[in-house]
């Protein structure tokens, strides 16, 4: 298993389960139940008692918070109605004309968030490479409240150095909000706060949930002045999710970290198969020894998720039939979930970029990102040979 010693993770899968109060009042039950009202019964005008109005605070909602807290080493974390809901609220704890810079390999929605931001001059975003230490040195300054990182990038998985960043910038200057959005590896597999970072934040949408069931985000920190402004954003933007879909949500951690184990052995014995196939160009798995990054990612995570990329040989032509083929793997922008999934970027994600944008970043028409469930490994690898197969013997690659 590549990674830190899985000794290490001991009590994890105990706390997923276990974490989250019940009030014995309502019989005492072992799994949390779903609270739906709206208001909460004051004894007197003087309200003392932890809940008076469901956007304010919810005990389903408190009870999945705590797990997530504790699950990423944290003391407080927040939960929103999306992902994206949960990045824009954190955009919130930055003033007018603040500095923000960003990682430049990441998710789709999150840059145009962050372009549509810096078009409107309500901060100034600014973009930059984060596997280069010495461009973010260069880049840092006197106006900049918060550094943006994803680790693994999407999509091109490239693992980025969470200690060296934060500690870059907190050297700079101790007030500066270091984000990690987390959602390719989950709390079981990645603790951005051990590692410096300020705020862990997730689409809790994909791997926490893994369902594809529940649409919600997360930020998880140890520091309670973030956390105290973060929760009045959250309260002022009413942007929380719903009791029914924080019950699914606690469901779910509760099989967190045996799901997550087997995204990583399916997605590591994909990856092996297609090395070695003469159908792709290129594979991009951070748990392959020969990943540029390889060693970063035995020091920062325990494992690896079902996510992977890979460039196949062709064109659009050959794209088209190898997705016509698959009978497993569901084409589908999403991930994260129990079952395979694949998306083609350069068609399906990023519509609105030129064909020049999208080639300096990668993003041929070969393209794929994969996101491996838990599905038996084998008929995910015979699924892809036979869809693989059906293409011509000598495509010209388009890498």
């Amino acid at each position: 298993m590549v990674g830190k010693d899985f000794s290490e993770q001991e009590g994890f899968r105990t706390a997923a389960i276990h974490t989250g109060h019940t009030p014995k009042s309502l019989g005492d039950p072992v799994i949390p139940p779903i609270v739906n009202s709206t208001i909460y019964r004051y004894d007197a005008i003087h309200n003392d008692k932890d809940f008076e109005y469901t956007r304010v605070g919810n005990p389903t909602r408190t009870a999945l918070e705590q797990c997530l807290a504790t699950l990423d080493d944290g003391k407080y974390a927040l939960t929103f109605s999306s992902g994206q809901g949960a990045t824009t609220s954190i955009t919130h704890l930055m003033s007018p004309h603040d500095h923000i810079l960003v990682s430049r390999d990441l998710y789709t929605g999150t840059e145009g968030l962050m372009s549509s931001l810096g078009a409107q001059k309500r901060v100034d975003v600014e973009f930059f490479n984060a596997v280069d230490l010495e461009e973010l040195k260069r880049l840092l300054k006197p106006s900049t409240r918060m550094v943006w990182l994803e680790s693994p990038t999407n999509p091109h998985l490239v693992v980025v150095d969470i200690r060296a960043i934060s500690d870059i910038a907190h050297n700079y200057n101790k007030n500066i909000i270091v984000v990690v959005d987390n959602s390719f590896l989950s709390s079981y597999f990645q603790r951005p706060l051990n590692f410096g970072a300020d705020i862990s934040m997730y689409s809790l949408t994909k791997f926490m949930n893994g369902h594809s069931d529940v649409l919600m985000g997360a930020a998880v920190t140890n520091c309670q002045d973030i956390y105290e402004r973060l929760k009045r954003v959250q309260v002022g933007l009413g942007i929380v999710p719903s009791p029914f879909d924080c019950f699914l949500m606690h469901r779910s951690l509760k099989t967190l970290g045996v799901r997550m184990e087997k995204h990583h052995e399916n997605s590591l014995a994909v990856a092996k198969f297609l090395q070695k196939h003469p159908k792709i160009e290129k594979v991009l798995h951070p748990a392959l020894p020969d990943n540029p990054r390889y060693s970063l990612t035995l020091r920062q995570t325990y494992g690896h998720s079902g996510i992977m990329a890979f460039y196949l040989r062709g064109g659009i032509d050959e794209v088209k039939k190898f997705a016509s083929k698959l009978k497993y793997i569901t084409i589908a922008k999403s991930l994260g979930g129990v079952e395979s999934t694949i998306v083609f970027p350069h068609i399906m994600m990023y519509e609105r970029f030129s064909e020049e944008e999208k080639i300096n970043m990668g993003i041929s028409v070969n393209f794929a990102r994969m996101s491996i469930g838990i599905e038996d490994h084998n008929v995910l690898i015979n699924d892809l040979d036979q869809a693989l197969n059906s293409l011509p013997a000598s495509p010209v690659s388009k890498l």
